[in-house]
């Protein structure tokens, strides 16, 4: 990197840092900064509420969906049927089978959010329930998208995502749709190629310790390149931070969730007061999680950061021990997100 774009990284981070200090001096927002909450959904009659968080699958083969599409022009209604999957893979090998749902949403906009009941201990499910989808002509058929997730249902942990499936109508023959039902077959893919093939990103984080108040300062300042999450080639990005003590989670904190967005400009900033008996920030340390915020399915992690003398190497480790080194100083730092 040549010396005009360090400078011009380190004047954007001066200018980030004193956009933000107003909020450094405060006390902790916790309360009112609250993690991104799952709407209601509406599914046949019946009222819902998502779980968060999310985990992915690498399997090549994971099964089919079949589904069944039609276009009522007299009521501005398109209908979709979640038929059944086929062949889904194993989620418990003791079991050799899993508990599948599949959740449905409409692209862009992403407002219609539905969900079909899970079935259990099968790879073969059954489902053959219509979701009705209101206000929607024909002619806005051609840009909207089916974006279908296939799950299995953890009632003691997160359930796991097995696959998803992206739908274009623009791409199907929707006239059929008008006149008599359209039935389809398609694979179902890997979550998480997209991020694979896109890197995670990068963020940007600024920290202050003042070890006469035993207190930890974090800013969030931005991210940058986060990869594309959905089909609109954007992202809902938020960031959780964790404060560990002797490896022991003990403090959590959130920013609030960025709209469509791969580049988010977050500006916050948490106080985490560090346990008595610690010397200094030997025994501390930070994670951080970068998540892609959705209503139904459950939030993707995007990617991670560890800041801690025990935890760190390269760029983070640098940035940790001059936190630690210059006490009372605001010191901020690009850091690669990893899986």
């Amino acid at each position: 990197m040549d010396s005009q774009s360090v400078k011009k990284d380190d004047l954007e981070k001066q200018k980030l840092l004193a956009n933000c200090m107003v909020e450094v001096e405060r006390e902790i927002l916790a309360s009112t900064e609250a993690a991104p909450s799952t709407d209601k959904v509406l599914t046949n009659g019946t009222t819902e509420i998502a779980k968060n968080d999310a985990s992915t699958v690498d399997n090549t083969k994971l099964g089919t969906i079949v589904f069944k599409l039609r276009y009522k022009s007299d009521k501005n209604a398109l209908v979709v049927t979640v038929v059944k999957c086929q062949d889904l893979p194993a989620r418990d090998p003791n079991i050799g089978s899993c508990d599948p749902y599949v959740k449905l949403q409409l692209l862009p906009d992403k407002q219609h959010k539905v969900k079909t009941r899970v079935l259990r201990k099968t790879n073969n499910p059954v489902y053959d329930e219509d979701f009705t989808f209101y206000g929607i002509s024909f002619n806005q058929l051609q840009s909207i998208t089916l974006h279908f997730v296939v799950l299995s249902f953890d009632r003691y942990s997160r359930d796991d995502i097995i696959g998803e499936l992206f739908c274009p109508l623009g791409q199907e023959d929707l006239l059929i749709a008008e006149t008599q039902q359209m039935t389809l077959t398609r694979s179902i893919q890997p979550r998480s190629l997209k991020i694979r093939s896109q890197g995670r990103g990068e963020l940007l984080v600024s920290l202050c310790w003042q070890p006469a108040a035993s207190r930890l300062t974090v800013v969030i300042l931005k991210a940058r390149n986060l990869p594309k999450m959905d089909v609109t080639g954007l992202a809902d990005p938020y960031v959780k931070i964790y404060l560990l003590f002797n490896n022991q989670r003990i403090a959590k904190k959130k920013t609030h969730v960025k709209k469509r967005t791969l580049n988010p400009v977050f500006n916050e900033s948490f106080v985490f007061d560090i346990p008595q008996g610690a010397e200094g920030l030997d025994s501390v340390s930070l994670d951080f999680m970068l998540l892609d915020w959705d209503r139904v399915t459950k939030n993707e992690v995007i990617g991670r950061l560890e800041l801690g003398s025990t935890k760190s190497t390269g760029t983070a480790l640098h940035h940790w021990n001059e936190v630690c080194n210059a006490p009372r100083r605001q010191i901020a730092e690009w850091h690669k997100l990893r899986e």
